[in-house]
C-alpha cells in the first residue's frame, strides 16, 4: 500500500516538473493591464486566466500595449502564472498629456494618465517653445532599456483656457490615437497629383453625365458619400450610392499606409474629427467636393418606382458632384416640396418611405 503511494507521488513530482520545465519555456502574446497599484495583468486570448506581471518586470511596457511574456515559473498561485515582459509588440499609446517639470539644461514630463508611468526626460531640443508648468502634449520618441527613463518631446503646448480641447485630446490619445501625422506620411500625401489621369478615368465606369449630390451635416469639411439619380427609357430609376475610393491613393505598407492601419478609422468628437488620412486627402483628394471630378466605388441600383430592385451593379467609377446639399436643406425641400433638385430628391424620399415599411 505505502509503495503503491510512493509511486503515485514521485509521478505526480514528475508532471509538476515537466509542467514548471513547459512554463519556462513558453511564451504568450496579450495586452498588459496595469492597475493603479503598479501591479501588471497580461490578458491572453483564449486563455481563462491572466499572467501576473510585478512592477519590475515591465520591460518599458505601459497600460494597454500589446506585449510578449515568457512565462517566469511554473509555480501557481490559484490558477495564475506570473510572466516577464521580453517584448513591445505594438504600443497602444506614445502621446500623452501632463505637466512640464523645468530643470537646468533639461526638463520632466509628468503625465496626467491614471496609470503609473516613468516621468518623461525632454532634453532642451523637445521644449518646442514650452514653459516651466506648461500643461503639454509629449510624444515618448526613444526609450530602448528597462531602469532608464524614456525620451521625448513636447508636440503642443494646451490652452490654460481651453478645457475642451485638453479634453477632446486626451479622449483622443488615451483611445491610442495620434493626434498627429508623421512627417513621412504627410509628405507622401502631399506628392500625390490632384489631377486625375485619362488612363485611370478610362478604367472605371464614367458616370459624371449623371446627377449627382451629397448630403452632410452643416459643418462637415470631407464628403466621402454620394448619390446619383436618373429615370431610365423604361420608367425605372437608377439610384448610384459611391464612396469615395481611398484605396486608390495608398500603396502597401509604405508610411501613408501604416499610419492609417494604426488609425484604423476617422474619428468624431462633438466638436472635430481625427482623420483616418492626413487632410489633403481626406479633405481634398477623397472629398466628393461639387464640381471636381472624384474616384469612387459604387453600387449602383436599378429600381422600379415602387422600389423592387431590378438589377445592381458593383465596380469602380468616377463621377462628379452637382451639388453639396446639408441635411436642413434637404429635410426644407422635402417638407416644402420647393428647392433645388425637388423632383428627384421627392421621388428618392418616396422610394425610402416605400422601402422602409417592407422591412
Amino acid at each position: 500500500m505505502g509503495r503503491k503511494n510512493s509511486k503515485k507521488k514521485d509521478k505526480r513530482k514528475l508532471k509538476l516538473k515537466e509542467r514548471s520545465k513547459h512554463s519556462q519555456d513558453k511564451t504568450v502574446k496579450g495586452v498588459l493591464d496595469v492597475t493603479r497599484s503598479g501591479m501588471g495583468f497580461v490578458i491572453v486570448p483564449d486563455q481563462e486566466v491572466d499572467i501576473l506581471i510585478r512592477p519590475g518586470d515591465f520591460n518599458t511596457a505601459l497600460h494597454g500595449d500589446t506585449v510578449k511574456v515568457k512565462i517566469k515559473d511554473g509555480k501557481e498561485r490559484g490558477d495564475r502564472q506570473r510572466g516577464i515582459v521580453t517584448e513591445v509588440v505594438n504600443r497602444k499609446q506614445t502621446e500623452f498629456i501632463g505637466r512640464l517639470e523645468m530643470n537646468k539644461g533639461f526638463a520632466f514630463f509628468v503625465c496626467e494618465m491614471n496609470k503609473p508611468m516613468p516621468d518623461v526626460f525632454i532634453p532642451p531640443s523637445g521644449f518646442n517653445g514650452a514653459k516651466d508648468r506648461d500643461r503639454v502634449v509629449v510624444k515618448i520618441t526613444d526609450w530602448q532599456k528597462e531602469g532608464k527613463r524614456p525620451v521625448g518631446e513636447v508636440l503642443s503646448v494646451l490652452n490654460k483656457e481651453d478645457e475642451n480641447d485638453a479634453a477632446m485630446k486626451e479622449i483622443l490619445l488615451q483611445a491610442g490615437f495620434p493626434l498627429k501625422f508623421p512627417d513621412d506620411a504627410l509628405e507622401e500625401a502631399a506628392r500625390i497629383p490632384d489631377v486625375i489621369s485619362m488612363i485611370e478615368i478610362k478604367k472605371r465606369k464614367d458616370v459624371r453625365d449623371t446627377l449627382t449630390f451629397t448630403i452632410d451635416p452643416v459643418d462637415a469639411k470631407d464628403f466621402d458619400d454620394a448619390i446619383s439619380f436618373r429615370i431610365l427609357k423604361n420608367g425605372n430609376y437608377e439610384i448610384g450610392v459611391h464612396i469615395a475610393d481611398v484605396s486608390h491613393y495608398l500603396e502597401t505598407d509604405n508610411a501613408l499606409d501604416q499610419a492609417a492601419y494604426e488609425r484604423a478609422t476617422s474619428v468624431y468628437l462633438p466638436d472635430r474629427v481625427n482623420p483616418m488620412l492626413p487632410e489633403h486627402i481626406s479633405n481634398v483628394l477623397c472629398s466628393l467636393r461639387p464640381h471636381e471630378d472624384k474616384l469612387t466605388f459604387s453600387a449602383i441600383f436599378q429600381m422600379t418606382p415602387k422600389g423592387d430592385v431590378k438589377q445592381y451593379w458593383l465596380g469602380k467609377t468616377v463621377i462628379l458632384s452637382d451639388h453639396r446639399f446639408t441635411y436642413e436643406e434637404v429635410q426644407e425641400i422635402i417638407e416644402t416640396k420647393d428647392g433645388l433638385y425637388k423632383d428627384e430628391i421627392m421621388v428618392l424620399n418616396d422610394m425610402a418611405q416605400q422601402m422602409r415599411q417592407q422591412r
